[in-house]
């Protein structure tokens, strides 16, 4: 019975170490002293395998008909995956076939600048007189791994959104995420990297990693807490269980 103390404060010990703290949970501790800046939108720009739709108008609007795909039936109640299916689908080489204009260069422009530039090819060519063209992204699509209430890969229609919003899509962290170390993954014009987030502070908020880009994968880990009660002792429930079994074979050890 002498041992019995040592084995409850073992596992006292223990119990502690495997908690997470209110500095490791709570977002944005430093909010207060965050200072008022200006918001940057910016826009992401055109990657292989992304689907565009393009439309185009003219002053008259019987010119522009060669200019755009041509879908079947009404268009008004047009389903998105019907669009996806009827868009500009960019190519591995980061090419698309449009209309008259043939093949054409789009990667690594934004989704204005596609636009101007056709708007400029088809007036300067000759093809249009004062043309305006729309490009929209059908696809935009961001893809939240790890510790989050529902795993997924999340579409989304905005032309920005934020990280915050993109785990919210998720359905938040559970109490065990790594709110300190969320992992971003991007894809930029061939390259890829790895930021790092630190949900708990505001210092990126004026960074590049404030806003998701379409592709983005999204990794949360597990904290701490999590790793040091994963495996044999799952959970307060197991640990509580096992130092009822301990306790009572030290009783009936020493009767």
């Amino acid at each position: 019975m002498k041992k019995l103390p040592i084995v409850l404060l073992l596992i006292a010990v223990w119990m502690l170490q495997s908690c997470a703290s209110k500095k490791d949970i709570l977002y944005f501790q430093d909010a207060d002293s965050y200072s008022k800046e200006a918001i940057d939108y910016e826009n992401s720009k055109v990657q292989p395998n992304d689907i565009l739709n393009i439309s185009v108008s003219a002053l008259v609007p019987e010119t522009a008909i060669p200019y755009n795909m041509q879908l079947p039936g009404n268009n008004v109640n047009m389903d998105l995956d019907v669009l996806k299916l009827q868009g500009y689908l960019v190519s591995t080489k980061g090419k698309i076939v449009f209309p008259v204009l043939g093949r054409m260069d789009v990667a690594g422009l934004t989704t204005e600048e596609i636009e101007q530039m056709l708007e400029l090819k088809l007036e300067e060519g000759g093809h249009l007189n004062e043309p305006t063209v729309s490009v929209r992204l059908l696809n935009a699509k961001v893809t939240v791994l790890g510790e989050v209430k529902m795993p997924g890969t999340y579409t989304f229609t905005e032309q920005n959104i934020t990280l915050p919003q993109a785990l919210g899509y998720a359905g938040d962290l559970t109490i065990n995420g790594e709110r300190e170390d969320i992992l971003l993954i991007r894809d930029e014009q061939g390259t890829r990297k790895i930021m790092h987030v630190d949900l708990t502070e505001t210092d990126w908020f004026d960074s590049d990693r404030y806003y998701v880009q379409p592709n983005d994968v999204i990794i949360v880990n597990p904290n701490d807490a999590k790793v040091k009660s994963a495996g044999f002792i799952g959970n307060a429930g197991t640990v509580l269980t096992l130092a009822s079994l301990v306790l009572t074979s030290i009783v009936l050890i020493t009767r």
